[in-house]
């Protein structure tokens, strides 16, 4: 059944007169659902329940969905939402529902008591208690987890007393859980362990459960990345069927039937790529033409000649939605053989593409787009790091390149730069949030860090993918086609007035921060300054977050009216989708879509992404504490990424770890916390901490399981006497008295990805791909299999 049409049957089921709640198994019974439609019909009442349109009742049982906030308050009514808890006991509830842009404000208080056994993640429902509040938030009693977020945990076990526990890591659950007799699966007390939740524990009763996995001893190379595997249920090895069906697709490809593709495998066409890459899903050519115009050549990987819609290799790229990239490894999209092989656009080897060509003026405006299957063939590769240095003098490198190359290289640089400009003309926003990754050893230990340099090349790439999804959007957009988008939506004008009054806080003179053009210059005018990281984390924090939908919302960040995802179909399945509506597009026929698929999917394939990025985050975060763990004492320089009644949230500068000082560590002084401004003032004159204060700490705690960090104060580098303003004209600094500080949440508390869903940049966000990784020992460069392929903000 089409999914537009099980939505409106599935409504008029629950919504008509006489309806008695039931549970999913027989709400598809009644509206005659096959085995095969009823994953569709839980992520249907799945969205339908976030939109409150349908609810969950006592027992699981579905019914029609009730008023929320005051609404349901004043009716006595019961609240469904996710639950939320925090270290000390009591928690959050979100309703289903709530606006992004509404946020925490929407959140219900719940004492520990009650609570329940209700734990982070869940779906609970909540009956608000009349007349009372906590710091202005509605109380309410949790009366029932409709559904859990997960029964699988991890933990380090131990034993007391002859029986067997396990102390979950992080601060999920306070108390250790009892797993029984001891000697199951031949577990040893300080071992990883997964394990299955039998009861969840609440304020009356421990919780239990039983051991499902033994994962290796704690702090053995690679126990740490499994157990972030089994923790958000990464998919690891691939179903036998699906790898069969990757090694069939491999012994029926002949690269030279080109059948209908366009042949371009004379054309002089080239990759740029890390150093260490083993696949390449782009490739670029680029020549001038007829009154000054340019014709840019976007190839990519044609993964959909590979993956069928309803396959194997589809339904499994279809659960995934994404590869994931772990510090040390990654979990891909697709099998290896179709990722590295069948689809790598290797130089000198035919490969099939998507090619999207783009017609330029001289100046960067785009004039005309022809989208065609082809086949290329790649006559060279070069590293990121090659470019540049051709770029810093061109003329070196004549006697490396075919004249070809050479001058392809040239232009190349010329129209990128064009656009660059062409895109700050029209508003598009650029973050200036440099990434830092840590250094591994062969154990996947962290040996360091390094800042992943945004140079020429890297940019070169970044406008020509920006281009082409644009370009592509578009086209799909004017044939009327539905579409998964990469949607961004305008920030709430709250959040902008609030990170307003933040910036004239610090000093910076500014008209109000909704106009994206006053936004940019902001960015401009802070670059460099000591206060940059502050402003650009809650700049950062005042933008909604980027998702996959088929609604025409636009890409903020960008100013783009029409946006898609279409350069990475080897790790991103939004990408394939797209692809495989450039081939009906090419065929001329209209394709079978309906909006509500499409809604499911953009959800599925968000929520997979965020997934992906929490464990990627949480990986990099324990890598990080145990090797601070060897470094008590250790001092190195940071900066204020929050401050709260309790102390400071600071973050390293070249080793990205991020910790407490606690207040009771500033010994110096008594500090009163203004919660309007987020300072922490001594009664010294001078003596305050403030967002984007640089500090030197040392290392004063570590627990790696509870994955918790405490830093000491060492000392405190001196403010600016002066803050720049930004001229409103020009977008050019002045200088003007420094101020307090207020902010718009913690920035520390996210990522940049956390906004914009795209790396760090509010870009396309194309991330990287299985290849290898860089990874630092003793100095020497270690090429591991199946690492990540950077390119910033795409």
């Amino acid at each position: 059944m089409p999914n537009e049409d099980l939505e409106r049957a599935l409504l008029a089921l629950v919504l008509a007169p006489g309806y008695r709640p039931m549970k999913p198994r027989a709400l598809a019974e009644q509206l005659g659902l096959s085995d095969d439609d009823r994953p569709m019909l839980k992520k249907l009442i799945k969205r339908l329940v976030k939109q409150g349109k349908i609810a969950y009742g006592a027992n699981h049982l579905v019914g029609p969905g009730r008023p929320t906030g005051a609404a349901a308050s004043k009716d006595g009514g019961l609240i469904t939402g996710i639950f939320r808890r925090v270290e000390r006991g009591f928690g959050f509830v979100r309703p289903a529902g709530t606006l992004p842009s509404v946020g925490r404000d929407a959140d219900i208080f719940v004492r520990e008591d009650r609570a329940g056994d209700a734990a982070t993640g869940d779906t609970v429902r909540v009956r608000l208690a009349q007349g009372k509040n906590w710091r202005g938030k509605p109380e309410g009693t949790i009366v029932e987890v409709v559904q859990r977020e997960t029964h699988q945990f991890v933990g380090t076990y131990f034993e007391t007393a002859g029986t067997g526990y396990v102390q979950v890591d992080g601060t999920l659950f306070a108390r250790p859980i009892s797993v029984g007799d001891t000697g199951a699966k031949n577990v040893q007390p300080d071992d990883k362990v997964v394990f299955e939740m039998v009861r969840f524990p609440s304020h009356i009763h421990d919780g239990e459960g039983v051991i499902t996995e033994v994962l290796g001893k704690r702090g053995e190379p690679g126990v740490d990345t499994q157990t972030i595997i089994y923790e958000y249920n990464l998919p690891d090895a691939f179903p036998d069927d699906v790898l069969e069906a990757a090694r069939l697709e491999a012994d029926q490809f002949n690269p030279d039937e080109l059948q209908d593709r366009l042949d371009l495998t004379n054309e002089t066409i080239i990759t740029i790529d890390p150093i260490d890459a083993r696949d390449f899903d782009d490739a670029i050519s680029l020549v001038r033409i007829e009154k000054g115009h340019w014709r840019l050549g976007v190839h990519i990987a044609d993964v959909s000649h590979f993956v069928r819609p309803k396959s194997a290799l589809d339904r499994e790229a279809y659960n995934r939605a994404t590869s994931v990239y772990l510090p040390d490894r990654v979990l891909p999209m697709l099998p290896e053989v179709i990722s590295n092989g069948l689809a790598s656009l290797q130089p000198d080897r035919v490969r099939y593409t998507k090619t999207c060509y783009i017609e330029f003026t001289a100046d960067g405006a785009p004039v005309a787009v022809d989208l065609h299957s082809a086949a290329i063939k790649s006559c060279r590769r070069f590293t990121y790091e090659e470019v540049d240095d051709y770029l810093a003098d061109p003329e070196i490198w004549r006697e490396k390149l075919i004249p070809e190359v050479h001058e392809l290289l040239g232009r190349m640089h010329e129209l990128a730069m064009t656009l660059r400009a062409r895109r700050r003309r029209r508003g598009s926003l650029e973050l200036s949030m440099p990434e830092v990754k840590v250094d591994l050893d062969k154990d996947g230990r962290v040996t360091g860090a390094h800042v992943v340099e945004n140079t020429v090349s890297h940019q070169i790439i970044e406008e020509f993918m920006l281009s082409a999804n644009e370009a592509v959007a578009e086209t799909l957009h004017e044939a009327q086609f539905e579409f998964l988008r990469r949607v961004h939506t305008a920030p709430d004008p709250r959040k902008l007035k609030a990170l307003t009054e933040f910036v004239k806080e610090l000093g910076f003179e500014v008209e109000s921060l909704e106009s994206r053009f006053e936004l940019q210059r902001l960015l401009e005018a802070v670059r460099e300054l000591p206060e940059e990281r502050a402003v650009n984390y809650a700049v950062l924090r005042s933008l909604q977050r980027a998702v996959y939908s088929p609604q025409v919302e636009g890409h903020f960040a960008l100013a783009s009216d029409c946006y898609c995802h279409f350069t990475s179909p080897i790790r991103r399945y939004p990408d394939l989708t797209i692809h495989r509506l450039i081939d009906a597009l090419l065929a001329k026929r209209k394709p079978t879509q309906d909006a509500n698929d499409l809604l499911i999917a953009g959800e599925h394939c968000s929520e997979r992404e965020q997934r992906a990025e929490d464990a990627e985050r949480e990986l990099t975060k324990i890598k990080l504490l145990a090797y601070l763990s060897t470094r008590i004492g250790e001092a190195m320089d940071a900066v204020v990424t929050g401050v709260e009644d309790f102390g400071l949230f600071v973050q390293g500068i070249e080793l990205p770890a991020e910790g407490l000082i606690h207040i009771t560590s500033l010994e110096d002084d008594y500090y009163d916390f203004d919660r309007r401004s987020h300072t922490l003032s001594g009664r010294r004159a001078g003596n305050s901490f403030r967002l984007g204060d640089r500090v030197r700490v040392s290392v004063a705690r570590v627990d790696v399981d509870r994955r918790e960090l405490d830093f000491r104060l060492v000392a405190r580098q001196k403010r600016p006497a002066t803050r720049p303003a930004v001229d409103q004209r020009r977008g050019e600094v002045k200088h003007k008295p420094g101020r307090g500080s207020s902010h718009v949440g913690r920035p520390g508390a996210g990522k940049p990805n956390d906004r914009t869903g795209d790396r760090g940049k509010p870009h396309g966000g194309k991330k990287g791909k299985t290849k290898g990784q860089k990874n630092a020992s003793n100095g020497s460069k270690n090429k591991s299999k199946g690492k990540r392929k950077r390119r910033p903000g795409r």
